[in-house]
């Protein structure tokens, strides 16, 4: 009886040993660092706060959160309305901190060193406030305007009305508070529409160009890329950058209007139309660029699709009871996040094994979802 004892302790040990073991190498991988997932609740104003696999809070009152973009910077975190809304928060106490209506419709925004700089829709203009959203300046452009960006101690931004791309500079540079002037402007494509940077490139879209621009913030010179498939065929509009993703070797565009996700190169020569499912909307890529998740419009809204990106084929299919909004990759853990708008439930997948791992419930209507990652959550 007593070596039985003696055997199931040193199990028991074993056992421990190996848990204790497990828990250092996810510690050593996360470097003790934790993160939490903030969901946008698309009809209800408000933010779902989701943490160590369940949702425990709500941010209430966050205005129109139809668009709601959620970003951080240190340790701040700022979200963006649709209806103009600017709101500074604590992500760790999750409480408001100060908020700021730069007009009745913001379409983005960026975060700099000690300004936010937000692009508006309705009343024409781009407002610089401070890290605590106090007014600085007022910029009219008389223009719609998106696609902000910042690099170095430029601002960048498209004037959709105008077709133009404005280049503001920091003439303070880290010396207080900035003060921006128009340092240049580019005549672009037809109804520029969004934007993205990369490096010193900085790559504009249209509505009613086919082709996108590209700048290069050094040498402050504009050229124009058309971009085709097989055959040479062009492709008729180019879709949002957000949709986009950027391996280090290549290029991932979902189609507009056609069932592929189209692979280029970094100078955009064609590769590879992968098929997929449905409609592709949105491209994601896994923090070790090795798989890039796709969602889907129409009738397959409620699917995803895992492709493998040095096969370029697609390995796994998932579908779900409501329509899927958004993915989010964890830079922890071997989780992607899933918003299934229609369910109300945020669903994880186990990237390990391609499996429905679990569903995180009591969030309304989620969309966007944005982590926050810090060693003192």
């Amino acid at each position: 009886m007593k070596r039985l004892v003696n055997i199931a302790v040193m199990m028991g040990m074993v056992t421990l040993l190996h848990a204790a073991n497990q828990a250092k190498s996810e510690v050593s991988q996360t470097g003790m660092a934790k993160e939490k997932v903030f969901v946008v609740e698309r009809e209800s104003q408000s933010v779902a706060v989701i943490q160590d696999g369940l949702t425990r809070r709500h941010m209430k009152k966050m205005h129109n959160m139809n668009h709601g973009i959620i970003k951080f910077k240190d340790k701040d975190a700022y979200l963006i309305s649709r209806d103009g809304y600017v709101v500074k928060f604590d992500p760790k106490t999750e409480k408001k901190e100060a908020e700021y209506k730069t007009s009745k419709s913001a379409i983005g925004f960026v975060i700099g060193e000690n300004y936010v700089a937000v692009a508006n829709y309705d009343d024409k203009s781009v407002d610089i406030l401070t890290r605590d959203l106090k007014p600085i300046q007022k910029i009219k452009t008389g223009s719609k305007n998106v696609g902000i960006k910042i690099y170095k101690n430029y601002l960048v931004f498209a004037q959709m009305d105008n077709d133009k791309v404005t280049v503001l500079k920091d003439q303070n540079a880290t010396k207080g508070l900035p003060k921006f002037t128009i340092y240049k402007t580019f005549d672009v494509g037809k109804m520029p529409f969004d934007a993205m940077i990369q490096g010193n490139t900085y790559i504009v879209g249209f509505f009613l160009t086919k082709g996108f621009g590209v700048i290069d913030l050094d040498a402050m010179s504009y050229r124009q890329i058309k971009v085709t498939q097989e055959g040479n065929k062009p492709v008729l509009k180019i879709p949002h950058f957000g949709f986009w993703s950027l391996s280090k070797t290549k290029t991932f565009i979902p189609a507009v209007g056609d069932n592929k996700v189209l692979v280029y190169d970094k100078q955009f020569h064609f590769i590879k139309a992968i098929k997929t499912k449905g409609l592709p909307v949105f491209t994601s890529l896994s923090p070790d660029k090795k798989y890039l998740a796709v969602t889907f419009s129409g009738k397959d809204f409620p699917s995803i699709q895992i492709i493998d990106t040095e096969s370029l084929k697609v390995i796994k299919t998932f579908t779900f009871p409501g329509k899927v909004l958004h993915v989010r990759w964890s830079n922890l853990y071997p989780d992607l996040y899933v918003s299934v708008n229609d369910a109300n439930q945020v669903s994880v997948i186990d990237t390990r094994n391609w499996s429905l791992e679990r569903e995180i419930y009591q969030v309304e209507h989620p969309s966007g979802i944005f982590i926050y990652q810090s060693k003192e959550l």
